[in-house]
């Protein structure tokens, strides 16, 4: 295995824009680090979870994989149009409580609708560590090492939004509508 395609290839999935970085960098915007942070745990969590699963189910289910992509595009259309929905009507200027809005447990379940994360997970230990590595150990150490990379990638996200957080107030409703436009263009190119 080339660690080092393995490795920027993650990077590269992991930063670049997805439902759950936009929605991170919403989340600093509209309710601040702290509470754009306690998603970002939980979509940890909920990363790491997945990955692990689509390693054992690779490992075991491999040819029955590209049968379920179909449903997972599916499901995964309508959670990106909602997302955007919910990214376009949000309003800094109105006080809200985050606590109502922001979870942990949403950053969880966010990852097993997110079409770009579970693509991504059913397909990377297909492509870069099953051709080569079959153990457990193997497979436990290519999930943790994904997952903290995927940590890092949220993390840059929440830094970008607090460093940038008062530009993007300022200009809130074009912020939302070009977020909520990203996640539309992803929501339509999945079937493409």
């Amino acid at each position: 295995m080339n660690i080092l395609s393995f490795v920027v290839y993650c990077l590269i999935v992991t930063v670049t824009p997805g439902p759950t970085n936009i929605i991170i960098l919403s989340y600093v915007q509209n309710y601040g680090v702290k509470a754009a942070m306690l998603f970002t745990y939980g979509s940890t969590i909920g990363f790491g979870v997945l990955l692990a699963s689509s390693a054992v189910l690779n490992s075991l289910f491999i040819n029955l994989i590209p049968n379920i992509l179909i449903y997972m595009q599916i499901l995964g259309s309508i959670y990106m149009l909602f997302l955007a929905y919910q990214v376009y009507k949000m309003d800094v200027s109105k006080k809200t409580d985050s606590s109502h809005t922001v979870s942990f447990s949403f950053g969880v379940i966010s990852q097993f609708l997110n079409p770009k994360v579970v693509i991504f997970t059913l397909t990377v230990f297909p492509s870069f560590v099953l051709p080569y590595y079959n153990s457990t150990f193997a497979l436990t150490i290519g999930v943790i090492g994904i997952t903290i990379i995927g940590f890092i990638a949220f993390l840059l996200w929440v830094g970008f939004g607090a460093i940038f957080k008062e530009l993007l107030r300022k200009y809130n409703k074009m912020t939302n509508v070009v977020m909520a436009s990203c996640l539309i263009y992803a929501a339509v190119m999945i079937w493409f």
